[in-house]
Order: C-alpha cells, then sequence, then structure tokens
C-alpha cells in the first residue's frame, strides 16, 4: 500500500498532476462527538472521506465514504466550507498521483452502525469535540475542524 504525502506551500513538493472533486464529513453522535479516523496511509486522525465518484452527488459521496471508512452511517446536515487552495498538494505514492487540494466539507449526524475499521482506517473513534485538535493531524485537517468548531455563519470558501 503507497502512502499519502501531504505538502503546503512546500518549493520541494512534486507538481499537481489532478484536481480530483472529494469530500469530508463532520459527523457528530448524541453527544456532541466528532467522528475521527487513524489513517492508515499517514498515521494522521482525520474526518472520514474521499472522492466524489461519478454518477454520485456530494452527499451520496459523503455518505458512501464515512459508512466505508468507519461503519458508521449518517445524515448530511450543512455545509462547513469549500476547500481549494493550490498550494495544498497531496501525493500518493502508489501511483504517483499528485492532486491539488479540492475538498468539501459537509456536517452530518449519525444514524447508526457501529465503528470499525476499514483498510484505510486503523482506528475509528468518537472523540470529544474539545479534543479533537489535540491528536495528530495535518494542518489542512485541522483547519477544516476548527473552521467547524468555530460555527461561521456561512461557508468557508477558500
Amino acid at each position: 500500500m503507497g502512502r499519502r504525502i501531504d505538502y503546503y506551500d512546500d518549493p520541494a513538493a512534486p507538481q499537481a498532476n489532478s484536481l480530483v472533486p472529494s469530500v469530508n464529513v463532520v459527523v457528530t453522535n448524541e453527544s456532541g462527538e466528532i467522528l475521527l479516523i487513524h489513517r492508515t496511509d499517514n498515521d494522521n486522525w482525520a474526518l472520514p472521506g474521499g472522492a466524489i465518484d461519478l454518477g454520485e452527488s456530494v452527499a451520496q459521496a459523503a455518505v458512501r465514504e464515512t459508512k466505508e471508512e468507519t461503519g458508521i452511517d449518517c445524515e448530511i446536515t450543512g455545509l462547513v466550507g469549500i476547500y481549494s487552495d493550490p498550494k495544498h498538494l497531496i501525493h500518493y505514492t502508489s501511483n504517483d498521483e499528485v492532486r491539488q487540494e479540492f475538498s468539501i466539507v459537509l456536517t452530518a449526524r449519525a444514524t447508526g452502525g457501529d465503528p470499525k475499521t476499514s483498510d484505510e482506517s486503523r482506528a475509528v473513534r468518537w472523540v470529544p469535540a474539545s479534543q479533537v485538535t489535540e491528536r495528530q493531524m495535518d494542518r489542512s485537517m485541522r483547519l477544516r475542524i476548527r473552521d467547524y468548531l468555530g460555527e461561521p455563519e456561512s461557508p468557508v470558501i477558500g
């Protein structure tokens, strides 16, 4: 399995060779805890998410990716923002793809399922909101979560 390497404003980063719309999901439970995965490809904690496939909507991709990576069913409730900073590059070493960031971050509430790992997640945890950013994560993921926790009046466009 390849690795995922995130770069931000790094002159040593490889050149982007793709732009893939993706989604991340801030899923909360009845206690207000946030669902996080411990990724297998970079050893960071992150919100569940992934690429939007042809033939599916943003919301469908969010629900599918959450279920695949965590075992949790969810219902989309809102939008945190759209993140497309060309300074953030993601290098997938398995196929040498270098993506420019393009992620739509949604909110959701858990509706069922039980936390379970997948090929992409070595751990799945419900984490109190006050402790989420204490975990090891890429700066872009930390920014997305902080934007959510800051409860902006309108979606972030960046």
